[in-house]
């Protein structure tokens, strides 16, 4: 199973009333404001608290539809016809792997849920600084997290449609978007596999 625990971020501490902020902004509608820098917040923490969101959102939506997602039907982790990925971590494994979407995504996500639990990237303690390299890490977070959408968009839409979760996984998409082009976090050419769909939906909010 490719089901990973929810990292929770601590009740009481400054990034939950940072993501209790980020949900109530959420619930205006209006997404373009909801990810912006709150004033007088840490570009950083808000990044942080952002992402451990999103890898929370993206593990529950692939977890709705990993009956679909199997070795036979995805043999190669893709987004389409002209887009393959291939797995490394730079650590376990260097040398990029041709694997299933189910084992790549499996690797994904557990390499990811590493980085959010290794409290000197992400500390989880008010007044504990983040690490130099803190930005890059998150940008590779994201962008790895972006190819489960696009995977999801591309290979397994028809069984999102089936069990009504479309409006769900659009609003969880979009709000992604939003933020990583409000701060830049994901080079466009990795955005090409659903630039579209990103058209579609960023336009109506201009």
């Amino acid at each position: 199973s490719t089901f990973k625990p929810k990292k929770n971020i601590p009740e009481g501490s400054h990034q939950y009333e940072l993501l209790k902020h980020a949900e109530a902004t959420l619930g205006s509608g209006n997404l373009r404001m909801a990810v912006m820098l709150p004033e007088g917040e840490d570009l950083n923490e808000w990044v942080a608290v952002n992402t451990v969101d999103f890898f929370n959102q993206i593990n529950m939506l692939y977890g709705t539809i990993t009956d679909f997602c199997t070795e036979e039907s995805c043999p190669v982790m893709s987004a389409g016809p002209k887009y393959e990925y291939h797995w490394a971590d730079g650590t376990n494994i260097k040398k990029p792997i041709k694997c299933s979407a189910p084992k790549y995504i499996d690797y994904l996500m557990t390499w990811v849920q590493d980085q959010l639990d290794d409290e000197t990237l992400f500390p989880s303690k008010i007044g504990v600084p983040f690490k130099r390299n803190f930005m890059s890490v998150a940008k590779t977070i994201l962008k790895r997290l972006f190819r489960v959408y696009a995977h999801i968009y591309h290979q397994h839409f028809d069984s999102v449609m089936q069990l009504q979760e479309e409006a769900h996984l659009n609003t969880s998409f979009k709000h992604f978007i939003f933020f990583v082009q409000e701060f830049n976090l994901i080079d466009r050419k990795e955005l090409v596999p659903l630039q579209e769909l990103i058209e579609k939906l960023t336009t109506k909010d201009r």
